[in-house]
């Protein structure tokens, strides 16, 4: 299987085509979520309000995820310079990663997708859970203890006592100092600290400040939630995990899918795997290609995340 079994060069070359503008919109749009989330707490502080902001917050945390994802392929913006600078102001600072640090290991995945050596399978390994698994995993999700752990692994990997890995292996680093620990913290958390500085001064500035706590608490709860959920789609229960045609799910989205688990079109996996330096604003219309040719005959496509997750209570 090929995608050039079901695309021309000319449609390949189209689809390519970087506009700066519509990526500068993708990643406005995430940021006007963001705002409209933290100004309707501030505005109306109501506990149902500031649920409802904290899950949105969530959702848009994953699209800054999902920018810096999307950056580390080149394929926001024309110049490569832009997108790691755009990366990680905008995606992956916020939430105290790195766009460089992220893309060699991001690009592994691509190349050995559902191998053993595959560094994002711990992401999506063990589904079928069952219900009472199922429950537990989102449980610790919004309880904060995935994040809790997840955020304590994050801040050992941008010190460098252990290898960057988002998958959930631990690799310790050999011959770790104090200088280089400290070297490294410097230098990799400088950034994230100043990002979210600016969160928080925006909110002061407005006269809200108290909001900003919002952000850290969204990282640690809806956040992981918003990514485990998203994550199953990708990946888990497909039918053959070594097959590129049948190990990578491309799933609808509404628009509350959308601000959840969805960001930037990154529901449209199957689209992405085929072709990953192509914007992703151009994935539906690529979709729709794919399909018309059969694509899905034997690809994997999902009606929406509910079916994901059905799928996933189905032991």
């Amino acid at each position: 299987m090929s995608v050039k079994d079901y695309l021309t060069k000319e449609e390949m070359q189209a689809l390519a085509q970087k506009s700066d503008v519509r990526g500068a919109w993708e990643v406005a749009r995430q940021w006007l979520w963001i705002a409209g989330a933290m100004a309707a707490a501030a505005a109306f502080p109501h506990p149902a309000v500031v649920v409802a902001a904290m899950f949105v917050l969530g959702g848009k945390q994953l699209a800054c995820a999902i920018i810096m994802h999307d950056a580390s392929h080149y394929s926001l913006f024309k110049r490569s310079k832009t997108n790691i600078f755009v990366g990680n102001w905008f995606g992956a600072y916020p939430i105290f990663h790195d766009t460089v640090r992220y893309r060699p290991y991001h690009l592994k995945h691509h190349a050995v997708t559902g191998r053993p050596e595959d560094p994002d399978l711990p992401l999506t390994f063990g589904y079928p859970s069952g219900k009472l698994s199922l429950a537990r995993k989102f449980f610790r999700d919004l309880s904060g203890l995935t994040g809790i752990k997840s955020q304590i692994g994050l801040l050992l990997m941008n010190l460098g006592v252990w290898k960057y890995n988002l998958g959930g292996r631990v690799i310790k680093e050999r011959g770790v100092t104090w200088k280089t620990v400290v070297a490294n913290g410097v230098k990799r958390l400088s950034g994230p600290l100043a990002a979210n500085a600016v969160i928080f001064g925006v909110c002061w500035a407005a006269g809200a400040a108290w909001v900003y706590l919002l952000w850290p608490a969204a990282m640690l709860t809806t956040f992981q939630f918003s990514l485990r959920v998203r994550s199953m789609a990708e990946h888990s229960m497909v039918p053959d995990p070594l097959d590129d045609h049948k190990n990578t799910r491309t799933t609808y989205a509404g628009l509350v899918e959308q601000i959840l688990f969805a960001p930037l079109h990154v529901n449209y996996h199957a689209e992405h795997h085929l072709l990953p330096g192509i914007p992703s604003y151009h994935y539906p219309k690529m979709h729709k290609l794919l399909k018309a040719r059969g694509y899905y005959d034997n690809g994997v496509l999902a009606t929406g995340y509910g079916q994901v997750v059905r799928l996933a209570l189905n032991k």
